[in-house]
């Protein structure tokens, strides 16, 4: 009963996830306090290069914060975008991850409609090396973006 009360205590009430290329996804989760209270952890979690887990940072939020951390965090990004890097295409990764979305949908789609052709298995018994022109023909053509894991960003 106890271990159920804490666990409620900490259960998120809302949480948006996004992905941001390989290796990076962030949380943006809301928490409820002992006091019926709620504040914000912001976590970044990303994956290890040797695929052992995950390391997560934590920033906790408190509605005192909101108004300060959200000026603050748009003056800094203002500065990049209009000082630093006026002439950056800001847009460009959303495009990419749009592109991305609809060639994933398009594949599912294309699963769905001809099923078989993923089942479908090599005759194991030949021997012999299948011709230049016939692997040339049996290659699929590959897309830009096969799956998130390939995207730059």
């Amino acid at each position: 009963m106890e271990n159920e009360r804490n666990y409620s205590r900490m259960e998120s009430v809302y949480s948006n996830k996004i992905r941001a290329g390989k290796r990076r996804t962030y949380f943006f989760d809301v928490r409820k306090t002992k006091g019926e209270d709620y504040y914000l952890t912001l976590t970044e979690s990303t994956k290890k290069f040797n695929g052992d887990g995950y390391e997560r940072h934590k920033i906790f939020l408190y509605k005192e914060d909101f108004n300060r951390f959200m000026g603050g965090l748009e003056d800094a990004l203002n500065h990049i975008k209009t000082e630093l890097m006026p002439d950056y295409d800001y847009e460009e990764y959303t495009r990419k991850h749009k592109e991305w979305e609809e060639q994933r949908a398009l594949e599912e789609a294309e699963a769905l409609a001809n099923p078989t052709a993923e089942t479908q298995t090599e005759d194991t018994t030949t021997t012999s090396a299948p011709k230049a022109e016939e692997t040339s023909t049996q290659e699929k053509p590959k897309a830009d973006i096969e799956n998130e894991d390939d995207m730059s960003w």
